[in-house]
């Protein structure tokens, strides 16, 4: 259950620093986040983070499956 947990947190993560990048590059427009360089710099860091805990997610899950 926990390895789920991760997963989940990990995809979430990923694809709201994606968003964030988008706005922060000024690509996604609609928001004040849109063209702020914050949040292209905070953007790729999130999805970092997102990326390492799902892929934690799926190593425990490989590993309790084997």
């Amino acid at each position: 259950m926990k390895a789920w947990i991760f997963l989940v947190l990990g995809v979430l993560l990923a694809l709201v620093g994606a968003l964030w990048t988008l706005q922060g590059l000024g690509v996604v427009g609609g928001s004040v986040m849109s063209g702020v360089t914050l949040w292209a710099i905070i953007g790729p860091i999130v999805l970092i983070i997102g990326l390492v805990i799902a892929f934690i997610g799926i190593r425990q899950l490989r590993q309790s499956r084997g």
